[in-house]
């Protein structure tokens, strides 16, 4: 809808369609994985830690991202055979349900993204304090007030989307969140040196030391493919917002469903890069399918 018969007219880009089938594809691995990390957390105890209750956070948005995309398409093809109108009261509840679910998704990723990288910062820091700093209790705190909040304010957009007032804020909310987040990074690597030679006289800091970096390392691929896999469809709704009629504009918004699969992508990613940098967390997976079997 955000593409106009006037930007369509003006422009010889065609629209770029993926298949059903590779959404629901790409949408149902999301969720399974996202869902094996969730019950390996639950099973193994050695991971109730605060940084895999984060990591958890993480993984609910990105099943929140791959069942919005689902029960998207889901509603479409209902509306193709007719069974739903697109412009009944009942749809447009709906509608601004699944908007909803999908704001939910992008601010849960970006504050569980936040969540993360205090974690690592406390840990590089504060390492001797770190448990004291960060408990359990604490964690699980902070990840009640950044739901509740992320819900509250995932309604609030739904319901006032079409008004600038309300978009401007939710898309700079993107960059401003990033960029905090990378200045946490700079100032993470830049004194992570310096800070090593202060406890180079502990016998087990060197240990604690690669772990701690890996950890950073970790959140920067983290926040590298989730950059790589929302910035687009970010900027979708910024140029479907303030310029449609535009031919550049409604060029780039023809490829919308290359960004809604983008998103979908980055559910299957996350769970991936868990196992691979966590051996704690691949060996449950191992001993998952080896019982399963």
């Amino acid at each position: 809808e955000n593409i106009s018969d006037f930007s369509l007219n003006i422009t010889d880009c065609t629209q770029v369609v993926v298949p059903e089938e590779v959404f629901f594809t790409v949408a149902a691995a999301g969720i399974l994985e996202n869902l094996f990390v969730l019950i390996a957390v639950v099973r193994n105890k050695n991971l109730h830690l605060p940084m895999y209750f984060f990591i958890c956070s993480l993984a609910i948005s990105d099943m929140l991202g791959s069942l919005y995309k689902t029960l998207e398409n889901i509603f479409i093809i209902l509306c193709k055979m007719g069974y739903l109108t697109r412009r009944g009261d009942f749809e447009k509840k709906l509608d601004d349900a699944m908007d909803s679910m999908f704001i939910l998704s992008l601010l849960g990723s970006i504050f569980s993204l936040l969540a993360i990288a205090a974690d690592r910062y406390i840990t590089i820091f504060y390492a001797l304090r770190y448990h004291n700093i960060m408990t359990l209790r604490r964690a699980l705190v902070i990840l009640a007030i950044i739901w509740t909040f992320c819900a509250g304010s995932s309604i609030a957009i739904a319901l006032f989307s079409y008004e600038a007032a309300t978009v401007i804020p939710f898309t700079i909310l993107f960059p401003l969140m990033m960029f905090f987040i990378l200045c946490l990074y700079v100032h993470m690597f830049l004194l992570a040196r310096s800070h090593a030679k202060k406890i180079a006289s502990l016998p087990t800091s060197t240990v604690h030391q690669r772990t701690n970096m890996k950890g950073a390392i970790t959140l920067t691929i983290f926040l590298g493919v989730f950059l790589c896999c929302w910035a687009p469809f970010v900027l979708h709704i910024l140029l479907a917002r303030f310029c449609p009629h535009n031919p550049y504009c409604a060029c780039y918004m023809s490829i919308f469903h290359v960004n809604g699969t983008l998103i979908m992508c980055n559910a299957i990613i996350d769970p991936m890069i868990f196992a691979f940098r966590s051996p704690e967390l691949r060996s449950t997976f191992k001993k998952m399918f080896c019982c399963a079997r």
